[in-house]
């Protein structure tokens, strides 16, 4: 551990560097000396108190007329913490070992990452009634993070921010979009949103669960017999969905992962062609036995080994939580995570298409990015969804061919396509984890996305 912490020291200077702090009414925050990071708490409520970390990107450029571009990333769960799974596992600077990630996407943007709803990661409340409930709670949270973020930084405010969420996080994007734009068109949020990015998102809970059976059995992984059962709970989640009964969808939800999981031997969510226990980013097969379905979005992207090297929780609760020294000694990283799932349960199963149609119909650049073996947030699922938007140029989105990927080779690694202001990307060999199963095409596409000047 003591030479990890010296490569480190000696590659990423600013995580030992002397730091300034300043405190205000609503914000308590630090800064790096040379202010290529900061991080802070915005009382987005009294009592509710949410954690946002930003770093600055060392390939930032000047040019007005071509703005570099912020990643907002929102992180799924709901209850999952963007500032350290987003951050240490997926796209930040530094890994969970604290060496240099080669496919950060800071060499294409600024990244804020913001671990909400309040009670995900190191923000917290007072007290667990303060707790969101709803998707537009929360967006209204962020919103007021926003403000507090933008309104003081000129520097920030030239720049587009571009919304990427990933699982959960896409209804927390598209319900925030939205919230975001009535600030901005009211004057009280100075910002300039470049577009919003869905990846593997949770945006229609019922194309997803519909589309579980029929693709487990076209891969072998269900038989028969297992498809009828999965079949079975789907119809009743339907006429849950169908009712209002949001809660009780949920319930099912979770029975129906379960017997899916036993019937096909623990198939991993994240990715269809592996068990549970095969990949180091979910839970094992044990745990899963252990463990009731719905707390495991909050615990996603788990260790990627045992103990205190490498481990997500310990970095987290230990050199991370030293460095940034204003989280307070009773909070925990992810300690009211599992609240935050719960408190949700009325809004868990509600679909968000109508926020995504509303997005297009505001001229908003919305685009859809999905991995090929995800199985929780299916590629079969995000079509069918898909398909179900009213926006104007869907018909001939559909009708237009595809292009094809490559990423340092001409191997194909996904298609992509567009029309007008939305955009798909099909990512090959990719999971539920898109960056981190294929980490040269998702950086050559946030390049794209943000039209970054440093796109090749």
């Amino acid at each position: 551990m003591e030479k990890s912490l010296l490569v480190i020291s000696l590659l990423v200077p600013i995580l030992f560097s002397v730091l300034l702090f300043h405190v205000e009414k609503a914000t308590a925050f630090r800064i790096s000396q040379d202010g290529s990071e900061a991080w802070g708490y915005v009382e987005v409520r009294p009592k509710a108190h949410m954690f946002w970390w930003h770093y600055r990107s060392p390939y930032r450029t000047q040019d007005p007329d071509k703005p570099w571009p912020i990643v907002l990333w929102l992180q799924g769960g709901p209850g999952a913490s963007g500032v350290g799974i987003g951050n240490f596992q997926e796209v930040g600077p530094l890994d969970t070992f604290l060496k240099p990630r080669n496919s950060t996407w800071l060499k294409k943007a600024d990244l804020l990452f913001v671990d909400n709803p309040v009670g995900s990661g190191y923000s917290f409340v007072e007290d667990l009634k303060l707790l969101v409930e709803t998707d537009d709670e929360n967006a209204e949270d962020l919103t007021t993070l926003l403000i507090q973020i933008f309104n003081r930084n000129v520097t920030l405010q030239k720049s587009p921010l571009y919304i990427v969420a990933e699982s959960y996080g896409g209804k927390f994007a598209v319900t925030l979009g939205l919230s975001a734009l009535k600030a901005i068109e009211a004057g009280t949020l100075k910002l300039k949103l470049g577009g919003i990015a869905l990846g593997d998102s949770w945006i229609s809970p019922e194309d997803f669960v519909v589309s579980w059976g029929p693709l487990l059995k076209d891969v072998s992984r269900l038989d028969y017999d297992g498809l009828q059962k999965s079949n079975s709970l789907v119809l009743q989640i339907k006429e849950q969905l169908q009712t209002g009964k949001f809660a009780a969808a949920r319930d099912s939800w979770s029975t129906l992962e379960n017997v899916i999981s036993s019937n096909s031997n623990n198939v991993d969510f994240y990715n269809f062609l592996l068990d549970s226990a095969m990949d180091p980013l979910s839970l094992t097969a044990s745990e899963l036995k252990q463990e009731i379905a719905i707390k495991r979005y909050s615990r996603y992207l788990s260790s990627l080994k045992p103990g205190g090297k490498g481990d997500i929780g310990s970095l987290m609760d230990g050199i991370i939580k030293r460095k940034l020294k204003i989280i307070p000694e009773n909070v925990t990283w992810g300690g009211q995570s599992n609240y935050v799932f719960d408190a949700m349960s009325g809004d868990f199963m509600r679909p968000r298409i109508k926020e995504v149609d509303e997005l297009l119909a505001k001229g908003v650049n919305v685009t859809v990015y999905n991995g090929q073996v995800d199985l929780i947030c299916a590629t079969k699922g995000t079509e069918a969804w898909v398909e179900k938007l009213k926006w104007s140029g869907l018909r001939t989105f559909l009708s237009m061919d595809r292009t094809p990927l490559y990423c340092g080779d001409q191997s194909t690694r996904g298609f992509s396509k567009s029309y007008k202001n939305f955009q798909f990307y099909w990512i090959l060999g990719a999971g539920h984890f898109v960056p981190v199963d294929q980490p040269c095409l998702a950086l050559e596409m946030i390049g794209s996305i943000t039209k970054s000047p440093a796109a090749a």
